[in-house]
């Protein structure tokens, strides 16, 4: 029996506050690449309204947030390449409700993929360390792609890879840069709620579904 036109064909789940918490890495991280270079810690809270739009951006608004000289930006990438390789996981959790969600879309039997704007190679780490790597066919970072959500072309290039039509292609993500390329691109998007929205509510964002943990998604 075929599918109903509507319903999903393959899915695009982002990673970072929609699958694992990783806020805890991202301010561990931070903070040992501003001590190396002699400079004061940043909070929490401006971790979590800064990260979703890739390293790079993440690196740039923090030294800017600390009164740093932008000219330490290559210094300051290497520092966090270097510890974030290192710390990779160790400071995150996955998200309640992820595993049996996951497990919900992949009884399917329909393609999957992982798209984040955090550098691939972190990304397969960490989903490999947190045990995650199986339930995808693909994993894209930030740094496969010549430009990152909220541009459409990483949700467009991934629906290539999966063989998918993005009108039913479900993009599940936790930020207005995932709702904004799927938008654009034309896919569906599931917004999670519990993730880093650059501190705005989520459920402010038009939806195909908002949920509270991937497991509660209905198919």
């Amino acid at each position: 029996m075929s599918r109903h036109p509507s319903s999903p064909a393959a899915f695009i789940v982002d990673l970072d506050g929609t699958l694992v918490d990783t806020l805890g890495d991202f301010v561990e991280v931070l903070n040992r690449v501003l001590a190396e270079l002699g400079l004061p810690a940043v909070s929490r809270d401006f971790v979590e309204r800064t990260i979703g739009q890739g390293s790079e951006h993440l690196i740039r608004s923090t030294l800017a947030h600390v009164g740093a000289d932008a000219d330490l930006y290559e210094e300051a990438w290497a520092a966090y390449q270097r510890h974030y390789r290192e710390l990779n996981g160790q400071f995150s959790a996955v998200f309640p409700g992820v595993v049996e969600g996951l497990d919900r879309l992949r009884a399917l039997g329909l393609p999957m993929a992982c798209l984040t704007n955090k550098p691939a190679a972190f990304a397969r780490d960490l989903l490999a360390r947190k045990g995650l790597d199986g339930y995808f066919d693909r994993v894209f970072g930030g740094d496969d792609f010549e430009r990152k959500k909220p541009d459409p072309l990483p949700l467009l290039k991934t629906c290539e890879a999966l063989g998918s039509e993005p009108a039913r292609t479900w993009m599940i993500g936790d930020s207005s840069n995932d709702a904004r390329a799927a938008a654009a691109a034309g896919c569906p998007i599931v917004l999670l709620s519990h993730g880093y929205n650059h501190g705005e509510p989520i459920a402010e964002l038009p939806a195909l579904q908002h949920l509270d943990r991937l497991d509660l998604i209905r198919l």
